[in-house]
């Protein structure tokens, strides 16, 4: 008996028997990529201390991951479908691996960025070849019940993220995140070797390069803009970035319609199904990569609670997240995805609706219920964009409609964090300065106004100058600004989500009703692959 999988799912007699066996592979790699980012968000002042980073320093470590990661999904999982999904896997786990062991080794801010880098383009790699990988190992009577595994596991990675780094950093330093990835990923390709099945695209024809080259360069840039503006505000870099982006997509879409086998069919977009689930993704990971940017700071420096214990507490949107995926694995084969999606998406922003009570005398217990509501909204509709997604592309290109898929989680993860990032930052700077405005020198001011761990430090120096009365005093105009900050955030992101609701509700089509675009594509042979 081989051990390594050599017959491809099409030349086999039924289903593959594995193929439960296989998606715990492909969920397993996707786990560790998404836990790349969120684990980041607790290990950071520990590097911040330890390397000495500047605020700007600190914002390219967590960023300079996703920039690569966004831009060549396209590329990379068009390339993955004409030579080998399983081999762009391994491929892409042998560098997530190999940028994770050299960001544990070294000292200084210019080699975590370049090794997050390099974690990035390995993502780029593994993220649509695990959407891809599921496609093709399962029938298609099978593929929702798969998705909704794949989507559950995704939203434990954002919660399980902070609490595997916040155990680790009770004991090792902030090296120890980078290095978790290392016997995970060796794991996951040993299991693609044994229990996935190879696959690719049954046709052979060339690859448009100039099409995934512009859309490098265009998404590329639009992050680049997204992260450089709201951050360092909106210099020559960042108004460059925007022009690129612009003239780049223009150029792409023209391209693309002339092309006779473009890299992406940008058509597919006039079809109110999958234009809506495209859009019902983006919105959810900026509410939700927004929200998760700023309710660990709350529950870090405002609360007070630790890595490990900021963790644990983000574990109701973990569990919520599995509730929603079994209930929309029941719901939408009978509701259609139009009830299901909506229901989720009124619940997300239900969710920020009701962080918009916190104040600075609120306890973690008033946090419990928007957690549980986001997990379980994040279940309900995000299976069901990503199968429709999926779904509007053939058996030879599925390494791109993973990648169209993952590119719309990325740009709404990055707008959510830019936005509301930036909203954060300027009614937290806002508030601040008119509770302790007149009180504290310009300098002082100006450093506390940076961010409330900036402001706790401040609070600190004045403390060992002045007296603990006046640090006491300094401490609580800080948490309230910053208490303030995130219910004036929270607010906005429920009106962004909320007027996304209505988008999605009016584009995805009822129950039973044809698209524009017509039904599903019919299935293509998928062949032999390494």
């Amino acid at each position: 008996m081989n051990l390594v999988v050599k017959q491809p799912v099409a030349e086999m007699e039924g289903p593959y028997r594995r193929r439960w066996w296989a998606l715990l592979v492909l969920c397993l790699s996707l786990l560790i990529i998404v836990m790349a980012n969120t684990a980041l968000t607790v290990a950071a002042p520990d590097m911040t201390q330890d390397l000495g980073l500047s605020s700007a320093d600190l914002q390219w470590v967590i960023d300079g991951y996703t920039v690569p990661y966004a831009a060549l999904m396209l590329l990379l999982g068009a390339i993955g479908d004409k030579y080998s999904r399983r081999g762009a896997l391994v491929l892409g786990l042998v560098v997530f691996g190999g940028g994770a062991v050299a960001g544990s080794l070294v000292g200084s801010a210019t080699g975590v960025i370049a090794a997050r880098a390099v974690m990035g383009i390995g993502a780029a790699m593994i993220m649509p070849a695990t959407l891809s990988l599921l496609a093709a190992s399962f029938p298609r009577a099978e593929r929702a019940k798969a998705i909704v595994l794949w989507t559950a596991t995704a939203g434990l990675a954002i919660a399980a993220g902070p609490l595997v780094a916040g155990a680790l950093l009770q004991h090792h330093g902030w090296a120890s995140t980078f290095l978790i990835n290392v016997p995970i990923a060796v794991l996951a390709i040993i299991g693609a070797f044994v229990l996935v099945p190879p696959s690719k695209a049954g046709h052979h024809d060339r690859i448009d390069y100039v099409g995934g080259l512009l859309s490098v360069v265009s998404v590329g840039a639009l992050v680049y803009m997204i992260i450089e503006g709201p951050h360092f505000g909106w210099g020559a870099k960042a108004v460059t970035a925007a022009v690129v982006a612009g003239v780049g997509f223009v150029v792409f879409v023209l391209w693309e319609l002339r092309h006779p086998r473009p890299v992406l069919d940008v058509r597919r977009y006039l079809d109110r199904g999958f234009a809506g689930s495209n859009l019902a993704v983006a919105l959810f990971f900026l509410a939700v990569f927004g929200a998760f940017y700023y309710l660990t700071q709350h529950l870090q420096f405002v609360l007070g609670f630790d890595a490990f214990e900021t963790g644990v507490r983000m574990l109701p949107l973990a569990g919520a997240v599995f509730v929603g995926s079994a209930l929309t694995g029941i719901l939408t084969p009978r509701l259609g995805m139009r009830v299901t999606v909506t229901a989720g998406m009124v619940g997300g922003t239900a969710s920020l609706a009701l962080l918009t009570r916190i104040d600075a005398g609120s306890g973690y217990g008033e946090f419990v219920l928007p957690l549980v509501l986001l997990g379980l909204a994040i279940g309900l509709a995000l299976s069901p964009c990503t199968d429709a997604i999926m779904g509007a592309f053939p058996e030879s290109e599925l390494g791109v409609g993973g990648a169209v898929n993952d590119t719309s989680i990325e740009l709404g993860g990055s707008l959510g964090i830019a936005i509301l990032g930036s909203v954060l930052s300027g009614a937290y700077s806002s508030h601040l300065a008119d509770a302790v405005g007149g009180k504290l020198p310009a300098g002082a001011l100006s450093t506390a106004q940076d961010s409330v761990g900036a402001g706790l430090a401040v609070a600190q120096n004045v403390g060992a100058k002045a007296g603990p009365e006046q640090a006491h005093a300094l401490v609580d105009a800080v948490d309230g600004a910053f208490s303030q900050a995130v219910a004036h955030t929270s607010l906005v992101g429920a009106v962004i989500l909320g007027v996304g609701t209505v988008l999605v509700a009016v584009l995805i089509p009822g129950r039973g009703r044809r698209t524009e675009s017509g039904a599903a594509p019919a299935e293509e042979p998928v062949t032999t692959s390494v």
